[in-house]
């Protein structure tokens, strides 16, 4: 049994769900946002909730009940809050700033790195060394968050980089005579 599976999803006040079959759409102040479930679970909605149970006993319907669950949380979570992700920056030099669409990034590279920002994502930089990517879907975000840190990944040594605003970086002891 999925203890994260069992529970209902709440849907707020100013929020509207609908089920159609497989999928499930949501509508709220943040925008639009759709999801659809394996063919393993059932979805229904009932009384402002929405409940995801498995099909059938098989492993894989086991595995997906609470994964569609929380699918379906993260949908209701989006268009409601809406999720962040911090990054930092530290570095000689480093530093980034948002121009229209686009992040440009000076990394220590010859040449500055300019990430186009999609569409969905709102991206800001209030201060040089601090990155902040925003948006209602869940996946896109963190998605954006791990290419902007992918371009400049912390090293061990002097950590340096791009980070996470809550990540620990391991430290290394450098070379002795």
């Amino acid at each position: 049994m999925s203890r994260i599976g069992k529970q209902p999803v709440a849907v707020p006040s100013n929020v509207t769900a609908t089920v159609k079959g497989q999928m499930v759409e949501v509508k709220g102040p943040k925008g639009q946002l759709s999801f659809a479930c394996p063919k393993e679970i059932d979805v229904a909605m009932a009384d402002n909730e929405i409940t995801v149970k498995p099909r059938d006993d098989s492993k894989r319907a086991k595995q997906m009940w609470g994964t569609s669950r929380t699918r379906v949380q993260n949908l209701v979570t989006g268009v409601t809050d809406g999720f962040t992700k911090k990054l930092e920056i530290q570095g000689v030099g480093y530093r980034a700033q948002v121009q229209g669409k686009t992040l440009k990034l000076s990394l220590g590279y010859s040449h500055d790195v300019d990430y186009a920002i999609p569409d969905g994502v709102e991206v800001k930089a209030a201060k040089p060394t601090e990155i902040e990517v925003s948006g209602a879907d869940a996946q896109v975000v963190g998605q954006v968050a791990a290419e902007i840190r992918d371009w400049r990944r912390p090293e061990p040594y002097k950590g340096k980089g791009v980070r996470y605003a809550d990540e620990f970086i391991f430290r290394k002891e450098g070379k002795k005579k």
